[in-house]
């Protein structure tokens, strides 16, 4: 990051250096959201097909979270989760086999992410947000929500053949 009286110039990825922190992943598309104060995407995987992620907020600011799906991992079922804002400038890698969501706290959002497989509308998958397994401690209560998002399964009822990455 570099700034001064003018702005800042910040590189947001060059491989040597996201390699040496032991992100080994060939990121293949760039992906950007616009959502509204309140909105919750997710809680997103794709299997077969995972996708590793790299997100961050170019404008806005989000709650974003991972929840670890991969079956056998000890930690199986636990999130973490990461404030992403424009003033902060932090990004979150989300490694293949995790669920991924945010939600909008900011009016709007705008949300970039790097991925590392090409979207698979037949591998799709997801874990309802308000899981109360997973216990995401989200900063909203009634967030706005897309149909399929809503009627996503709870992590105990996924066949274990979709959570074998």
């Amino acid at each position: 990051m570099f700034s001064d009286a003018r702005g800042f110039f910040a590189e947001t990825y060059q491989r040597q250096r996201y390699q040496e922190a032991g992100i080994l992943d060939e990121f293949v598309q760039d992906n950007l959201s616009c959502s509204s104060k309140g909105t919750l995407r997710g809680l997103h995987y794709q299997n077969p097909n995972p996708q590793a992620k790299l997100v961050q907020v170019l404008r806005g600011e989000v709650f974003d979270v991972a929840v670890d799906i991969r079956l056998g991992s000890p930690t199986f079922g636990q999130w973490v989760g990461e404030t992403l804002s424009e003033s902060n400038r932090l990004q979150l890698y989300v490694p293949q086999g995790f669920a991924h969501g945010f939600v909008v706290i900011s009016d709007e959002a705008l949300f970039c992410y790097k991925v590392g497989d090409y979207y698979n509308p037949g591998a799709d998958g997801g874990v309802r947000w308000d899981d109360p397994d997973i216990a995401i401690e989200w900063p909203v209560s009634d967030p706005m929500l897309s149909p399929k998002d809503a009627a996503a399964p709870l992590l105990r009822e996924i066949d274990s053949a979709r959570l074998s990455f």
